[in-house]
């Protein structure tokens, strides 16, 4: 049996980093995993590395030594308070064969493209705001997250997260009577 090859990255500053080389192109190519950093690294969100490490794509190790998955987690969830919450959104996404970007610029989490469109060929279709079911949400908020979706021509989707980090997706709209 061949073991398939792995991208080896380092977890630094709240972003997992690799070289630029054949492989790291290659899933950027086809599936934009990670955003090249120059002409030699690529940069990956914490969900993107988590993402990748569960399926046996990336090691990532710190300056001392490889990740477990409980220390990725540990360092992720330092990083990012509401990382599992995103996260679920995110794998249960990619799952379903959409690519899902940051989208810190839209004030959302993530931007998600239509199957088959990649960025940079078209634009993204939503905007997704992972929550977990037992938040509140203000009017105020969730007028402010229609808002951004509507000023970017996107649409909104909330991603109610439960206990078992299951999805149930929510699309708003804006209407007109």
């Amino acid at each position: 049996m061949v073991k398939e090859e792995q991208i080896m990255a380092t977890f630094a500053n709240e972003r997992v980093i690799a070289p630029a080389n054949d492989l790291t192109r290659e899933y950027y190519d086809k599936s934009r995993y990670g955003e090249p950093l120059g002409k030699t690294k690529f940069q990956y969100s914490l969900v993107e590395g988590l993402y990748l490490f569960e399926r046996g794509k990336m090691i990532i190790k710190t300056a001392r030594s490889e990740l477990n998955l409980d220390s990725f987690l540990k360092k992720a969830r330092k990083a990012e308070p509401n990382f599992w919450v995103r996260y679920a959104v995110f794998k249960d996404m990619r799952n379903r064969g959409y690519i899902v970007k940051t989208a810190l610029k839209f004030g959302a989490d993530f931007r998600v493209y239509d199957r088959g469109v990649k960025p940079g060929e078209d634009h993204a279709k939503w905007i997704i705001y992972p929550v977990h079911e037992g938040e509140t949400e203000t009017w105020y908020n969730f007028s402010a997250k229609n808002r951004v979706a509507h000023s970017t021509k996107k649409r909104l989707l909330v991603g109610v997260v439960d206990d078992e980090s299951d999805v149930t997706y929510y699309e708003i709209k804006w209407t007109r009577p």
